[in-house]
């Protein structure tokens, strides 16, 4: 039989006492997909996949610790034990690569790229990589973040007229100027930076959640269909970084090229090989940081400025936070360790919606989890969205509450069951290059003005490549005055 099946647990806990209701003027709980119901048939749950991946799961894996999923191709587990997903992430991460799944859908832009590599190729180019963010260079970027933040003020100054305003489009755009400000020490407004970033815009659309390859398991010589605009896109954007790379490959042979990441990630030789990056390969990392350093960094800004709207007075704590921490005349590294608020805002932002919410890997051998035997071959479903809203590791699991994370079930929560990021040897390598620029562009932004939710327009998570509104993210924004 076809269907999901939680694995047999001890009893759950009686449902407790109903919260009191608040006062008329209280907002509303954070927006979250209804679940689908118990169950359905297989083809059903695939329509409902492809259309949004968090509102095809039912309602019981916000409490489960295990569950199974059968189809006549593959079995899937669902995994929110913090145990088991110490043992796939951190403890044995090489019998668990990534699925190849993974690969069907994004193969088209990201080629060869250090997301979706695994054993050996992966592991030299995380050695190449990795350099590039450790923790000397990220102060080495900050002025970049910055000029893309002040940058970013300039711009929504002339739409902060109080109007609705679909805010991820401008996240995005905050977002790949980062990029490309500390990537390559170019502004968004650069010709090619704006084409790749209007090029990505259309691939977003134009690729589908679930490629045919990532349902059936098709040999590898059989052809992967795309859409032909998925394929255009794809081989646009590519172009469009090879042009830049080639660039900056030259200006390094020169002697001219300047000291930011794409230098240091070209330059930096594998450690074991002595070999560097070739202009194909970094063409297919460059495409993944875009992908993951805008894409993921974009859906996270737009959520976190969401809940401030709903929250106004979190709002305004990180207003007076950010009017006090930062000196518009000058820039400042040691600005990020002031901004504690405005830190813990995007955390709880990202524990809510996680830009990635699912991640999946390949069990290499047969597996014992949770009494039940796990064949070789199965897909092990890591779900962010789930394990950040469980009900039996979170208190208040669904509610917006950034001074969570000082207390005891929030700092041991962070240890075991937060992981926007992922967690072991395959931990997103820019990890701590986004912890700094969330928070310092939300200050910003939260400094220069005052952010409110549209009426008649609420936002409703869905998850394509990341977690985004289904419908856009739309706020009204007005501009703080001097004192404020």
């Amino acid at each position: 039989m076809t269907g999901m099946t939680e694995v047999p647990e001890p009893p759950p806990k009686p449902p407790e006492p109903a919260e009191r209701a608040g006062p008329p003027q209280a907002p509303p709980r954070p927006p979250k997909p209804p679940a689908r119901p118990p169950k359905v048939s297989l083809w059903r749950y695939l329509r409902l996949f492809r259309r949004d991946i968090l509102s095809a799961q039912p309602a019981r894996l916000y409490r489960a610790w295990m569950a199974e999923f059968r189809t006549p191709f593959f079995r899937s587990y669902l995994c929110n034990d913090p145990s088991l997903v110490d043992l796939v992430l951190k403890e044995r991460p090489d019998d668990f690569p990534k699925s190849d799944r993974i690969r069907e859908g994004l193969a088209p832009l990201l080629g060869n790229s250090v997301f979706i590599t695994n054993g050996e190729t992966w592991k030299r180019q995380r050695r190449i990589i990795d350099p590039a963010f450790e923790g000397g260079r990220l102060r080495d970027t900050f002025p970049a973040m910055w000029d893309a933040g002040v940058a970013a003020v300039e711009r929504l100054g002339a739409l902060a007229d109080g109007r609705p305003l679909e805010i991820e489009a401008q996240t995005s755009h905050m977002a790949a100027d980062v990029i490309f400000r500390t990537l390559f020490s170019i502004p968004i407004e650069n010709e090619t930076a704006a084409a790749v970033f209007s090029r990505f815009r259309e691939h977003q659309r134009a690729s589908p959640v679930v490629n045919l390859g990532a349902l059936l398991p098709l040999p590898r010589w059989f052809p992967r269909f795309h859409s032909r605009q998925t394929r255009e896109t794809a081989r646009d954007i590519r172009a469009l970084i090879t042009a830049l790379t080639a660039e900056r490959m030259a200006a390094i042979r020169a002697g001219r090229a300047p000291d930011d990441l794409a230098t240091k990630i070209m330059t930096t030789p594998d450690p074991e090989t002595g070999e560097t990056f070739d202009t194909e390969e970094m063409v297919d990392q460059v495409a993944i940081f875009f992908l993951a350093g805008h894409e993921t960094s974009a859906s996270a800004l737009a959520w976190a400025l969401y809940l401030l709207a709903l929250y106004p007075d979190w709002q305004e704590r990180v207003a007076e936070e950010a009017r006090a921490a930062i000196d518009p005349e000058k820039i400042y590294f040691s600005t990020l360790s002031k901004l504690k608020i405005s830190r813990d805002v995007f955390r709880e932002a990202m524990r809510l919606y996680p830009p990635v919410p699912m991640m999946v890997r390949e069990a290499v051998k047969c597996e014992h989890f949770r009494d039940r035997e796990v064949a070789r071959g199965s897909q092990i479903v890591l779900s962010p969205w789930h394990l950040h809203r469980h009900e039996r590791l979170w208190e208040r699991p669904d509610d917006f509450d950034p001074a969570r994370f000082g207390t005891e079930n929030g700092k041991a929560c962070l240890r075991k069951a937060y992981i926007p990021f992922s967690q072991g040897q395959r931990v997103c390598p820019g990890s701590g290059f986004a912890m700094a620029e969330g928070p310092l562009l939300l200050s910003l932004l939260v400094r220069a003005f005052r952010f409110a939710p549209v009426e008649g327009r609420p936002a409703m998570p869905v998850a394509h490549l990341t977690v985004r509104g289904r419908d856009g993210i739309w706020l009204s924004l007005t501009p703080r005055g001097a004192g404020e």
